[in-house]
C-alpha cells in the first residue's frame, strides 16, 4: 500500500507504519551487495585470526591474547552489526522492538571492547618499549587474560546501566512500526563521550606516544653506535628489536583505529541535526569497516598469520600434534 507515493512497511497498520526507504533500486542493490561482501570478508579473516592464535601454542602470547580479543569483537561486527546495519539502512526494520533492543544493546558492549583491547594493546607495547626489563614478570599470559575477561564484563556491565531503559521498554522510542532507533539523553551521550571516547583516546594517544619516542631515541642510539657506557646511562633500557617492530605493527593497527573510530564520534558531537544524513550512515560503515582492515594488518605485518593461514586453508591444523607446529 502506497501513502503519498510511498510505500508502507506494514500496510496493514495504516496509521502507525513507517515508510519504506526511497533509495532507489538499483542504488540498494549494489549497497546491499558491497556491504554483505565486507560483512562476509569480515567474518572470514577474524574467523582465521581466531583459529591461528587459539590452536598455535607457539602463539599464545600476552600480545596475541589481545589481538584474539580484538578478533572476537571484530567477528561479532561482521557477523550481526553489519548485517543490522543494512537492515535498518536500507529496508524496513521487520525484526521487532525486542531485537532492535538487543542490536543496539550488542553494538554497544562491542564497541566497548574494541576501545577496551586498544588501551590494553597500547599499554603491552608501553611496558615492552619502556621497561622491557620487566615485561616478562609484569605482563603475563594469565594477567593479560584476566584483564581481557574484565574488559568484557566491564563492557556488559556499562552497556546494560547506560541502555536500561532501552531494554526494559523496547518500544519507548518508537515512533512508527518499521524503524530502529536508539536516543540516547544529553547527560548519558555526554558521559558516553567521555568513558568510551575521550579517555580512553586520550590514554592511548599518551601511551603511543611515549612509546614513540623511545623507539626513536633508541633508534638513533643504533644509528650512531653509541657506546655501552652511554646506554648504560640511558633511563630506559634497550627494548629488543622485535618489540620493536611489534610496537610500529600495532601503532599501525591503532591509527587506523583512530581514523574509523574519531569521525563516529565527531558527528555525534555535531548533533542530531547530522546524524539523520548521510554523513552518519558514512561513519558508521567506516568505523564498522575497521573490523575488516584489521585482519589485513596482520597479514601484512605478521609472517606467522601468513603462515597460519595456509595451514588453515589447506587443512593440516587437522593432523594430530598440528598445535605444537613452529609458527614464529
Amino acid at each position: 500500500m502506497e501513502v503519498d507515493g510511498e510505500e508502507l512497511c506494514f500496510p496493514q497498520l495504516l496509521n502507525t507504519s513507517c515508510r519504506k526507504p526511497t533509495t532507489p533500486w538499483s542504488e540498494a542493490v549494489l549497497l546491499h551487495i558491497v556491504l554483505s561482501s565486507i560483512s562476509l570478508l569480515t567474518v572470514a579473516l577474524n574467523l582465521l585470526v581466531i583459529i591461528s592464535v587459539s590452536h598455535f601454542r607457539q602463539l599464545h602470547t600476552p600480545t596475541n591474547i589481545l589481538l584474539l580479543s580484538l578478533a572476537v569483537s571484530d567477528f561479532l561486527v561482521g557477523l550481526l552489526l553489519m548485517p543490522g546495519e543494512i537492515l535498518r539502512k536500507t529496508s524496513c526494520w521487520f525484526l521487532g522492538d525486542l531485537v532492535c533492543s538487543l542490536y543496539n544493546y550488542v553494538s554497544f558492549i562491542i564497541t566497548s571492547v574494541s576501545v577496551g583491547d586498544m588501551v590494553l594493546i597500547s599499554a603491552d607495547r608501553y611496558v615492552a618499549i619502556c621497561d622491557p626489563l620487566h615485561y616478562p614478570t609484569r605482563i603475563t599470559a594469565r594477567r593479560v587474560k584476566l584483564c581481557v575477561c574484565l574488559c568484557w564484563l566491564c563492557s556488559v556491565f556499562y552497556s546494560s546501566l547506560f541502555l536500561k531503559d532501552n531494554l526494559t521498554q523496547p518500544d519507548r522510542y518508537i515512533s512508527c512500526y518499521g524503524e530502529c532507533v536508539i536516543v540516547i539523553d544529553y547527560v548519558a551521550g555526554a558521559v558516553d563521550l567521555v568513558l568510551t571516547f575521550i579517555v580512553p583516546i586520550t590514554v592511548i594517544i599518551v601511551l603511543y606516544m611515549s612509546v614513540f619516542a623511545v623507539a626513536v631515541s633508541q633508534a638513533r642510539a643504533m644509528r650512531s653506535h653509541i657506546t655501552a657506557v652511554a646506554l648504560q646511562l640511558s633511563v630506559t633500557p634497550k627494548a629488543k628489536k622485535s618489540e620493536l617492530k611489534a610496537a610500529r605493527t600495532l601503532g599501525v593497527l591503532i591509527v587506523v583505529f583512530l581514523i574509523c573510530f574519531c569521525p563516529y564520534y565527531g558527528v555525534s558531537l555535531a548533533g542530531d541535526s547530522l546524524l539523520n544524513t548521510s554523513s552518519a550512515s558514512f561513519v558508521m560503515y567506516l568505523f564498522y569497516s575497521n573490523s575488516c582492515v584489521n585482519p589485513v594488518i596482520y597479514a601484512l605485518f605478521y609472517p606467522w598469520f601468513r603462515k597460519s593461514v595456509k595451514l588453515i586453508v589447506t587443512l593440516q591444523i587437522l593432523q594430530p600434534g598440528s598445535c605444537e607446529t613452529k609458527i614464529l
